[in-house]
């Protein structure tokens, strides 16, 4: 403790310096010229830096968003890690966010105690460190497989040993301090794996990075980095009463008062087969959530938007079903259409992927969503959702268009779609040639 405080102390003098010559006009400029549609820029905020989870997109411009509309109350049906609710913190409005995916809900929950003690939990650390370091053979059992792939046995026992000590200590500190250290130790697992990462959070076990970091050394250190944005954020008199409800978006919630919600910001899952449940397998294996990829069903997508064909697939859905449900009255036709050219151009591809039930469960999800909102919503209510298009084996889906008729059929008044950038204009590599775009669908209530 005594030689980790002036650290912290001259870490968060320095900080609050730049942030004061970082003037109101300059914040101004970045804001409006932040990438909405992209997280990379939260990877240099406090707080959002914690974790990084990289289905999201810009917290400053959630906060300029915010700030434009003056809400009462905020919502986000796709939490994910909790950017719109650190968002609405610092712009001082009371938020509400769904995550329906339990350990993703888990680190955003974590992410809003960022308002405990720092002595606290600087305390908490040196405890947890003193044991796990003590515990030179740690009692690891049968290591997984992916586990094995990814860490040198030496990097394994440190993390075991971190591991066990943290469910040792737990129960001794309050439950936010715990929650805090929970989430330490589970944003160093990928630093501290040789293995190569994708563009999304896939791990990659026959990739290896040039460098990892050694556990103990990388938990101290993010704890030290956490303790440093905690204090930072207590100087500038944000708010931090968010609220994580570990829910599914196509049910309307009993926790927030009907008719109260002036604005719901949110990235819905892309119809683009990216499976959000194998996002954070790494870390559930670890923790011994899931012993294998098969066990996600259960664990994760079974609670989740259905937007890949391992969902598809792994419930067995009938298109036929799917297409005759009430939710998609507004589009059945054209998303017929799409969905059986789907399931024939399936049957001449390797993987035959089942992205015909797919798509029509996408949107019947997606439908069921924009229902539960709509009693929520107060009258003149504004939603926006960053969202993109897709084309499964080529065969193009216009998202944007179908989302907002769905919004429509579920009581809301209008929607319009501004387009932000292009995807899939750069041919090497793909799977397709249709182009693509990301943008924003405004909706009025």
């Amino acid at each position: 403790m005594s030689l980790i405080a002036p650290q912290i102390n001259r870490a968060v003098q320095q900080e609050l310096f730049d942030l004061s010559m970082y003037t109101s006009s300059q914040k101004k400029t970045a804001t409006r010229s932040a990438r909405s549609g992209t997280f990379t820029d939260n990877m240099k905020l406090p707080i959002h830096r914690w974790f990084r989870y990289s289905a999201g997109f810009s917290a400053e411009w959630v906060e300029q968003l915010i700030h434009e509309y003056s809400p009462s109350s905020v919502l986000d049906p796709f939490a994910g890690s909790g950017t719109t609710l650190l968002a609405a913190e610092a712009a001082e409005v009371l938020a509400y966010g769904y995550e329906s995916h339990p350990f993703v809900a888990r680190i955003a929950t974590a992410k809003t105690h960022w308002n405990q003690p720092v002595e606290k939990l600087l305390e908490a650390k040196e405890e947890l460190l003193l044991v796990a370091l003590r515990n030179t053979s740690p009692e690891m059992g049968v290591v997984p497989d992916l586990l094995n792939r990814c860490y040198t046995p030496e990097a394994l026992q440190q993390l075991y040993a971190l591991r066990d000590a943290y469910l040792f200590c737990a129960m001794r500190f309050d439950p936010e301090i715990s929650q805090l250290l929970w989430l330490g130790i589970t944003a160093i697992l990928r630093s501290c794996s040789f293995v190569g990462t994708a563009q999304w959070q896939y791990v990659l076990p026959n990739k290896r990075k040039l460098k990892s970091l050694d556990p103990f050394t990388a938990f101290e250190q993010k704890i030290l980095d956490m303790s440093i944005d905690m204090a930072i954020l207590r100087n500038t008199g944000c708010r931090s009463d968010a609220k994580v409800l570990l829910h599914d978006a196509r049910a309307v919630s009993d926790e927030i008062p009907r008719n109260s919600i002036d604005l719901v910001v949110t990235s819905p899952p892309y119809p683009n087969n990216y499976d959000y449940a194998d996002a954070t397998r790494l870390e559930m294996t670890f923790w011994g959530e899931i012993r294998g990829w098969c066990d996600l069903q259960e664990t994760v997508r079974q609670f989740i938007i259905r937007s890949c064909s391992q969902h598809a697939t792994a419930e067995r859905l009938k298109l036929e079903t799917l297409l005759a449900d009430k939710s998609v009255d507004s589009i059945r036709e054209e998303l017929s259409a799409v969905c059986n050219e789907l399931s024939e151009v399936r049957q001449t591809k390797g993987g035959k992927k089942a992205y015909h039930t797919m798509i029509a469960a996408y949107f019947c999800d997606l439908s069921k969503v924009f229902q539960a909102l709509r009693p929520l919503c107060k009258v003149g209510s504004t939603l926006c959702f960053v969202i993109g298009d897709s084309a499964p084996y080529g065969v193009y889906v216009p998202a944007e268009n179908w989302l907002g008729r769905l919004a429509i059929a579920a009581g809301f008044n209008s929607f319009s779609f501004e387009k932000l950038r292009d995807r899939n204009i750069k041919w090497k590599n793909r799977k397709h040639r249709v182009p693509l775009y990301e943008g924003r669908l405004w909706i009025k209530g």
